[in-house]
């Protein structure tokens, strides 16, 4: 995050006063958001050069365009389907910021420097235009790209990241977001600290972003990452802003209104299906159960090679270990998930059989109909039908 000074108090965006260098002033002083954004635009485009966001207020204030008393703006949104994006921007250029000159900048970010007192998640808008600064911090990051792109460094990897992508970054991580142009990127941040009782649910489930959050809470300081692409981005554009609306109202009801809108933002996240989440380090240590989640959510076009390359191991080893945790091969391994996941939709569902067929990972629905006949001593159609007339007869309280 660029500008990870910054906090919200009581409705207001905060530099926070650890480790500044005093000029010996003690008046507060305001801007906006828009302001110190228009000061970073400006000067790369006047200059080519980047410059961080503590960097832009420096600016603003050898300029004398800080404010000394705090304006009296109303910026609280009412978010619907109906708001869009742009509607929403120009809010978040009227947030109010307390800054205070020359912050000196730290490579390690503390929960105490981020969150409000009482809060256990915050949102910010990734400020444009802003030099890399990598950095690590000892609270969960979840970075939505709204619209655009923006560049990813994690350790020694760079990504770029487009509209609709999520990145879920654990603390301790060595990471930064570089957002080049009106890109429109969101940083979520959830409190390390009181995760365990915040976010239970999301630690004691059984899929792969439980793992992923049990591993840091088994594991701490294990730098990892999780990307999602959303199948629907405007929802999570919805929950995202309105998360941060949350943030600013700060009422009794606030924080747990901003924990529910996270859950449904993982849970539609979890839904999707563009594609399974990809993860930086598959912690697999001595849970084996890391490789059926990734084998579970990868099952549709998953091979043995990428399997091994996944979690770093030759393929003959991920064979023996398949075969010792599961007791059979990964072909037949794979052949079970597929087989399972086409009965769920032939029981549940209307949906066609070539369509049940792709979406289980088979190219065909020939050869879907002979797997699935070899395993269950039915055709899909016959098995459909059989379970249909069963569920049929059990309808309570049914009268002729």
């Amino acid at each position: 995050m660029s500008y990870h000074c910054v906090l919200m108090r009581h409705g207001l965006l905060h530099v926070s006063i650890i480790n500044i260098i005093q000029r010996g002033e003690t008046m507060p002083y305001f801007c906006t958001f828009g302001d110190v954004q228009s000061e970073l635009r400006n000067h790369y485009r006047k200059t080519g050069e980047k410059i961080q966001f503590i960097e832009a207020i420096d600016a603003l204030y050898k300029k004398g365009k800080l404010m000394t008393s705090r304006p009296d703006l109303n910026v609280s949104p009412v978010i619907n389907d109906k708001t869009d994006s742009e509607e929403f921007e120009k809010i978040v250029d009227k947030i109010v910021i307390r800054a205070t000159p020359s912050i000196a900048l730290s490579e390690r970010v503390s929960e105490e420097e981020m969150f409000p007192q009482l809060g256990d998640v915050f949102v910010i808008r990734h400020p444009r235009y802003t030099r890399l600064y990598l950095h690590r911090h000892d609270y969960v990051e979840i970075d939505y790209v709204i619209s655009g792109s923006c560049r990813f460094h994690f350790e020694d990897e760079i990504h770029e990241l487009h509209k609709g992508n999520l990145c879920i970054i654990l603390p301790g991580s060595y990471h930064d977001i570089e957002v080049s142009d009106e890109s429109i990127v969101y940083c979520i941040m959830l409190r390390r600290s009181t995760f365990q009782s915040s976010f239970f649910s999301l630690l004691s489930r059984d899929d792969t972003l439980s793992l992923f959050f049990r591993a840091m809470m088994t594991e701490p300081g294990v730098s990892n990452y999780m990307l999602f692409d959303a199948d629907r981005p405007e929802l999570i554009r919805i929950l995202v802003q309105s998360v941060m609306q949350e943030c600013h109202f700060r009422d009794i009801y606030s924080n747990s209104c901003c924990i529910s809108l996270v859950h449904l933002i993982f849970a539609s996240m979890l839904r999707s299906e563009n594609s399974a989440p990809k993860v930086y380090n598959y912690q697999m240590g001595s849970d084996f159960s890391a490789v059926i989640h990734y084998i579970r959510d990868n099952y549709q076009h998953i091979s043995l090679s990428s399997l091994a390359e996944q979690f770093h191991y030759s393929k003959p080893h991920m064979c023996t270990l398949i075969k010792q945790n599961t007791g059979t091969s990964f072909s037949n391994l794979i052949k079970q998930v597929r087989i399972s996941r086409a009965k769920e939709y032939l029981i549940k569902t209307d949906t066609q059989i070539s369509d049940i067929a792709e979406a289980v990972g088979y190219n065909s629905a020939d050869h879907f109909s002979r797997v699935f006949r070899s395993s269950t001593g039915l055709s899909p159609q016959e098995f459909r039908r059989s379970n249909k007339l069963e569920h049929d007869s059990l309808v309570p309280f049914k009268t002729e």
